[in-house]
């Protein structure tokens, strides 16, 4: 797999998929939907958990993906953002991670099959995505108590390592730590891929993407994007980038500050602008693929996508601008 995909980079920028829960927003699922028929005596409230609707509304899932392949893209990712343990504690639902991160990649392998079916000459993959959980192994959230933690990194690796299995059964190519805000959560994900990999006899392709989270050009956890880029390059990657937080044109530094330092391919799928007063994204997709054009016009990028407040419309504007356009180039890429 990582060797298909290492070809396709040499001739071309590659197109991630926009934003699940933008999509979602759009259908205005109630409570009762959430549920369904399975959940609907469940003692918790459900409405919210995205990662649950690729059981009890498969169908609107398998259509969002289906949406961005039509619009170009060529590796959209799993609807589960929130599918560790740790995070599904919110809404007591631990037993069901194995599930829910099988039957999403399930229903975006078959997605992506449908679409590399009709097209061959344009294979589509699955990246099962690995969301940062809600807690924080580097900080305290107790300002009382700095030396306290939420929880720690044997925590996050088991985590992990359960939703990377159930990602790769069912039937992920690729693997995506994504909206990385503290380096030590990534590092426990990747530490667990890494196992996963030993113990299967496997070569999973792993993306990276961290998030800078404000005008200080750095993560949550304090990391610039040079020393994000260092605290993990022992890890053999397919891409590092960033993703989320701050627009396109904002990303931009970040991206040129990694490029010239590291022969991986880079990624970047960047917010459709920062939320209004209202939480809403303003930005069109037209504004949006200018703003990521100007990365390819620099060299810096190999993968685009979009994140939070980004369409299917937003999605193929880029396909479009990209197509014009050589991947970033390495010489470890040309070799």
């Amino acid at each position: 797999m990582r060797e298909k995909l290492e070809a396709i980079l040499k001739e071309r920028i590659m197109i991630l998929d926009g934003a699940m829960g933008t999509m979602i927003q759009a259908y205005k699922f109630t409570e009762e939907d959430y549920r369904g028929e399975r959940f609907k005596d469940f003692e918790v409230l459900l409405k919210g958990n995205n990662d649950l609707l690729s059981l009890t509304q498969p169908e609107a899932i398998k259509e969002i993906h289906r949406k961005y392949l039509e619009a170009g893209a060529d590796i959209i990712e799993t609807n589960t953002f929130s599918g560790t343990t740790i995070a599904m504690a919110d809404y007591s639902m631990e037993d069901l991670v194995y599930e829910l991160n099988f039957e999403s990649a399930r229903l975006a392998k078959e997605a992506a099959l449908e679409y590399t079916a009709k097209d061959p000459s344009k294979p589509r993959f699955v990246a099962g995505s690995m969301g940062p959980t809600n807690r924080t192994a580097s900080m305290s959230p107790d300002v009382n108590d700095p030396g306290f933690r939420a929880v720690t990194f044997d925590e996050l690796r088991v985590a992990y390592k359960q939703q990377g299995e159930a990602l790769l059964d069912g039937g992920s190519d690729l693997l995506l730590v994504e909206t990385v805000f503290d380096t030590l959560n990534a590092k426990a994900a990747l530490f667990a891929i890494e196992e996963i990999k030993e113990e299967r006899g496997i070569d999973v392709p792993i993306m990276l993407s961290g998030t800078i989270t404000d005008a200080s050009g750095r993560t949550l956890s304090g990391q610039t994007a040079e020393a994000f880029l260092i605290s993990v390059s022992h890890i053999p990657l397919f891409t590092i980038g960033f993703n989320c937080a701050l627009g396109a044109n904002l990303l931009q530094p970040h991206l040129e500050a990694i490029a010239p330092k590291t022969d991986i391919a880079i990624s970047a799928h960047p917010n459709a602008g920062l939320p209004n007063a209202f939480g809403e994204y303003d930005e069109t997709p037209e504004q949006m693929a200018g703003q990521i054009e100007a990365y390819m016009e620099r060299n810096l990028v190999n993968i685009v996508g979009g994140c939070c407040g980004t369409t299917p419309e937003h999605i193929k504007a880029i396909a479009e601008a990209a197509a014009r356009y050589k991947p970033r180039q390495t010489e470890a890429i040309k070799s």
